[in-house]
């Protein structure tokens, strides 16, 4: 099968498109037909560049933690699976290495991986993984949108859902508005839950991003005072959560101070920061809670992934791009911070 394998850190030009076994399913195990595979900034591009020792890369290595497609081959002790089923793949995989592993038990791995970083990934035209981390996905998604879902969808559901507990009745303020997670978090609030969602983001264009993705109002906060424009929006009242994953240091504590009595801030992410400064009267006055959610619940997908089959939820992407092109893609990632998610489509 052709491949992409990464010899030696470096630039773009380090992505070599080369042939390679075809992986052989073993106990425990299904071998996925890849039909999108996405570019992560930190996970493909900065892991390329030799900037991510910590996370114990080794090579040679080919990336891609996302892989969605076609079960071809299932080996034995991997129930729940035949040739044909399709499948997104979860970046978190058993090690193959320890007992449970070895008794095809990869549930109870005691060693847990993350594809495409120690073990070889899905920039290929055919990924082996264990039967446990891949999740079947409704005939009417497509591969390219249950990546995007899979990706950040699980995370904001886990936010939204089980750590805020937002309501029907209830307004939440997004941040972020149109980066992957705020934009999954707008849809799944007002989509899934039925919440008021107000989003805000930093431009006109980012902030119109928030409406086109179904929020019922938009404050780009580089125009506006964003606590007096949630204020005005809420009649005085304020919102009863505040989803962020970024912290910047300037904006958050402008958020939280929008929020009601008994109010909720939930963040899974802190690139913007992480240093934001807290008014504690605020938190104790208001009996304010603040939570940290990272990962997701596996038991929620079917959920989700049906949602995103009805079009509730979309995932949105920059492009499709054959696997062969993988080199201009990282180049077009470098140069451009803004830029949305690339795709890489082995089969075209």
């Amino acid at each position: 099968m052709k491949a992409i394998v990464i010899h030696a850190y470096g630039g773009p030009e380090v992505l070599s498109y080369e042939d390679v076994p075809d992986p052989v399913p073993r106990v425990g195990e299904v071998v996925v037909a890849v039909h999108a595979v996405s570019i992560q900034r930190v996970l493909d591009v900065e892991v390329r560049k030799g900037t991510q020792g910590r996370r114990g890369v080794k090579l040679p290595l080919v990336p891609g933690v996302d892989p969605s497609g076609i079960v071809a081959a299932v080996g034995d002790k991997a129930p729940g699976f035949k040739p044909g089923d399709r499948v997104v793949v979860s970046h978190h995989v058993a090690c193959g290495e320890c007992a449970a592993c070895r008794a095809g038990e990869p549930g109870r791995c005691q060693g847990e991986l993350m594809l495409g970083i120690h073990r070889w990934g899905g920039d290929a035209e055919y990924v082996r993984v264990p039967y446990t981390s891949v999740s079947h996905i409704p005939d009417g998604l497509d591969f390219a949108t249950a990546i995007v879902v899979s990706r950040h969808a699980g995370t904001a559901y886990k936010l939204l859902v089980h750590a805020a507990k937002l309501q029907p009745n209830e307004t939440v303020l997004i941040m972020g508005a149109a980066g992957n997670l705020g934009s999954m978090g707008i849809q799944i609030a007002k989509h899934m839950i039925g919440a008021t969602v107000i989003a805000t983001a930093g431009s006109a264009a980012r902030a119109a991003t928030g409406l086109e993705m179904g929020a019922d109002h938009a404050v780009d906060y580089s125009r506006q005072d964003l606590t007096k424009a949630v204020m005005d929006l809420t009649e005085g009242k304020g919102v009863d959560v505040v989803y962020d994953n970024i912290a910047n240091p300037e904006t958050l504590p402008k958020a939280i101070a929008c929020l009601k009595k008994g109010g909720r801030l939930v963040t899974a992410g802190a690139h913007g920061g992480p240093i934001v400064p807290v008014d504690f009267g605020q938190l104790y006055h208001k009996n304010l809670t603040f939570l940290g959610v990272t990962g997701f619940r596996d038991e929620d997908y079917p959920a989700i992934f049906q949602a995103a089959a009805e079009g509730k939820i979309r995932g949105h992407y920059e492009r499709i791009m054959p696997l062969r092109e993988v080199a201009e893609a990282h180049r077009m990632i470098e140069a451009d911070p803004g830029l949305g998610k690339i795709i890489l489509d082995p089969t075209l």
